[in-house]
Formats: structure tokens, C-alpha cells, sequence
């Protein structure tokens, strides 16, 4: 009903974890319709970054913790609409899975107004079961939402792509700085989606253009498993390593001395180096949409959207990585026209020297006028 009374720029929605990766998609999707956002975040003084997404006054950051239920409270206290994007993939000294993935919908959605649309991101492979516990308290953290908001609208996407992420980017950093890529769960099977697509489903909720109370499966539109992807980031960037496939032993290894080593180093061990054994152990599974939301329709094709494939993409942001650097002319590059406007004489056949024909005259040349 509130989409239905007033206009966006009347309505008020608050955007937890809104600074982070796909935060920034997700607020310029609402920016875009016209909804006053609030960033509700543990840093306000780093969103600045969000500014330039909307009109003077539209987003405003404002300073949040899950952990402090009071700080929730303020956040959401004048919001009509409530959207939780605040999730972790490795634990770092208070900032644990039960605090923000288990705990932390349940207290946003206690503390919202109970007219409030609620979306709640989540993840594909959400298991109350899993070995692993990042599966585990992102599904306490739904049952938590779904007991006080059974209302609630819960999106799991794949894995995210898009510039700026944290898994082509990592992997193509990886291939430039190591001869040999050792690589856990090579046969894990992926469905990468656009966040951006993520964030057109979200606003799609906030818009009322959803049904409420359901589930859905977000992927792209294709499957590969992380070798391929993987081989996909090497051709990308012009390199060639050995992909070398670790047994489940092997890695579940690794990631115990990586994780160790990294709280060894209080945090200091470069991301892109760091694997955990709960990480390892989320490799186990695929990460694609289940035969059950393509079925009943919770997955992009039930929103009415196509999903956007990671290949028109993740070259434009990936070509910083190429071995040449990203204005090597050899690659991927077609002789372009001279414009007119910058050509005083002609260049050649192909200089688009049309002084004749463009809408005026090149650069030292006289005026017909």
C-alpha cells in the first residue's frame, strides 16, 4: 500500500551494509526510481562513494552496528522499507557469523515497522545442516527473519561478478602473481550473476512488483565449474599458468594453515592469499540454483528479468590484469577512425576524414558558413 499512496522520493529506505560491494548497485537502483535512502553502516565517514549516485540530499549515510541493537532501532525507526545486505566470508575479531548472519536479520526485522517491506539478502547453498558455519548461520539467519517477519522477501544469489568484486578480481590477481595456481574444489560448479541484476530484483520488491514471503535462487545464465572460470580470467588477461587441481585433503590442509597463518599475522595476509577451512569446506557443494526455484519460479525468469552473462563484463574490468597492461594495442583492439573533429587533414581511407558530411567543419578547416 505505501507504493500505491505516495511517490519514491516520499519514501524512505534504509540499506544495511549499503557501502559494500553489491550495497552500491543496490543504492543506485533505488537512487534511480527516486527513494530517499539511508545507508546504515558501521563506517558512514567511508560512503562517500555513494553520494554522486543520486541528487543532492537523496542518500544519506548514517552510523549502525548489528551488534547494538539500539543502533538498529534509529536506523530503521522512520524507514517504509528495509533492505539487509550485511554479510561476511571470513570472521575477523568481533565481527562473527552468529553477531551479522545469524543473529542480525532477526534483530533488523524485530526493530522495522511492521508495514515496512523487508528484503534480506542470503546466499545459494544456505544449509542448517552444512558442515560449514557460514552455511549454517545464513540459515539461522533466515529462520530467525522468517519468525518475526514471515512477510519477509529473502534473495540468494550466486556467486557476484562485476567490477570491483572479490572473485574474478581475485582470481586474475592471483594469476599475476603466482607461476602455479593451486585451486580447491576445481570441479565446484558456479552460476556468477551480475550484481547488478541482483539489485534490479531488489528494487523490483521495494517497488511492490514481488510477491511477498517467498524465496528466491539468484544465477546467471550459465553454469561453469571454478576451473573454467578460472581458465576464463587467464585467456581474459593474456597469461598462462598451470591450474593445479588440490584433493579435498589437500585443501582442507591448506586451508587450515592459511587461516591460521592469518590470525597469526592479526589480519595482515593479503585477501586475495587467504583461504579458510570453513571456506574449503563451502567448495564442497555447488553454488547453482536448485531444481526446485527454477520450478516454482523464485529465480530471475519469475521476476520477468534476464540475467546478464559474466563474459560482456568482466573483460572491461579485468583488463588492468593483462600481462602487456591495459593499453596494449595488440589485444582486443580495432584501428579506430580518427574523428573528424580532431582530423585538420586527412589520415587515410579510414580516418573518417568527411568534413563534407559531419555536422561541422574539422579542425582547420574553413567554414561553409
Amino acid at each position: 500500500m505505501i507504493g500505491a499512496v505516495r511517490t519514491p522520493a516520499q519514501q524512505l529506505v534504509t540499506v544495511f551494509g549499503g557501502s559494500g560491494f553489491l550495497g552500491r548497485y543496490v543504492v543506485r537502483a533505488l537512487a534511480k526510481r527516486g527513494y530517499r535512502v539511508l545507508v546504515a553502516t558501521r563506517r558512514p565517514d567511508l560512503a562517500g562513494h555513494l553520494q554522486p549516485l543520486g541528487v543532492v540530499g537523496q542518500i544519506h549515510a548514517v552510523q549502525a552496528n548489528l551488534r547494538y541493537p539500539e543502533s538498529v532501532a534509529h536506523a530503521v525507526a522512520k524507514a517504509d522499507h528495509v533492505i539487509n545486505l550485511v554479510g561476511i566470508l571470513q570472521e575477523s575479531g568481533r565481527q562473527s557469523f552468529d553477531s551479522l548472519q545469524a543473529d542480525g536479520p532477526r534483530l533488523i526485522a524485530e526493530a522495522a515497522h511492521r508495514d515496512a517491506r523487508l528484503v534480506h539478502v542470503s546466499a545459494i547453498g544456505a544449509d542448517a545442516d552444512s558442515a560449514s558455519l557460514y552455511a549454517r548461520s545464513k540459515a539461522a539467519g533466515e529462520a530467525g527473519l522468517l519468525s518475526a517477519r514471515p512477510d519477509a522477501t529473502i534473495m540468494r544469489p550466486s556467486i557476484l561478478f562485476g567490477p570491483g568484486d572479490s572473485f574474478f578480481t581475485r582470481f586474475a590477481a592471483l594469476c599475476r602473481a603466482l607461476p602455479v595456481l593451486p585451486l580447491a574444489g576445481a570441479d565446484t560448479r558456479f552460476q556468477p550473476v551480475y550484481a547488478g541484476d541482483v539489485a534490479e530484483a531488489i528494487a523490483k520488491v521495494i517497488d511492490g512488483q514481488v510477491p511477498v514471503g517467498r524465496i528466491f535462487e539468484l544465477g546467471g545464465p550459465e553454469v561453469r565449474t571454478l576451473r573454467e572460470l578460472v581458465q576464463y580470467v587467464l585467456e581474459t588477461t593474456g597469461r598462462r599458468r598451470l591450474i593445479l587441481p588440490l584433493s579435498w585433503r589437500a585443501a582442507r590442509l591448506q586451508g587450515s594453515m592459511m587461516g591460521a597463518l592469518d590470525k597469526a599475522m592479526l589480519g595482515l595476509l593479503p585477501d586475495d592469499l587467504v583461504i579458510t577451512r570453513d571456506q574449503v569446506t563451502l567448495l564442497e557443494r555447488d553454488n547453482v540454483v536448485s531444481p526446485e526455484a527454477v520450478r516454482d519460479g523464485r529465480t530471475f525468469e519469475g521476476l520477468g528479468m534476464v540475467p546478464t552473462g559474466y563474459q560482456g563484463i568482466v573483460p572491461s574490468y579485468l583488463v588492468r590484469f593483462r600481462k602487456t597492461g591495459q593499453f596494449d594495442g595488440k589485444r582486443d583492439a580495432l584501428p579506430s577512425a580518427t574523428p573528424d573533429v580532431l582530423a585538420p587533414d586527412s589520415a587515410g581511407p579510414g580516418s573518417g576524414f568527411h568534413p563534407g558530411q559531419a555536422a561541422g567543419p574539422a579542425i582547420g578547416q574553413p567554414s561553409s558558413r
